[in-house]
């Protein structure tokens, strides 16, 4: 009985030393105007732009993302329990929302149309896409690892 509590507690305290080894090992997070400067830097790579083409390129994305992210977060998505009229009213915040980034899109087409060619815009949004799939992806992976510690 004894050896087993003896065993019981090493592997509770082992746990409970690895969790504080783990936290303090952490990355320190980026900020999203920092992401997006990444994101930007690792298209302009990509595409293998010249340092006047990928300066202004950096510069354009980052100030996309900016004006992406002063729109605030999309409207939430309605429910069963809402009644007709909540869910029309959310349903048309949703519409608004989508068409606010959708100008802004349109918007920041013709900038990069100024100094990209058409190939190299379509290449940028297929990029940009295949980095948002792949931060999805860690996100929900993160978001599921943490409800299990829990």
């Amino acid at each position: 009985m004894k050896s087993i509590i003896r065993i019981l507690f090493l592997v509770v305290a082992l746990t409970a030393f690895c969790g504080t080894v783990s936290a303090q090992t952490g990355k320190q997070r980026l900020t999203r105007e920092q992401v997006a400067e990444v994101q930007a830097k690792h298209i302009a790579k990509d595409m293998a732009m010249d340092d006047a083409t990928s300066q202004r390129f950096i510069d354009t994305f980052c100030q996309f993302q900016r004006e992406i992210w002063a729109l605030g977060p999309r409207p939430k998505q309605p429910h069963r329990l809402m009644t007709d009229e909540e869910t029309e009213q959310a349903v048309k915040a949703r519409f608004a929302h989508s068409q606010k980034i959708l100008d802004l899109r349109q918007k920041y087409y013709g900038i990069y149309s100024e100094f990209l060619t058409q190939q190299q815009i379509r290449r940028v949004y297929e990029l940009e896409r295949q980095m948002m799939d792949r931060l999805s992806k860690q996100g929900k992976s993160r978001r599921a690892e943490r409800d299990m510690r829990r």
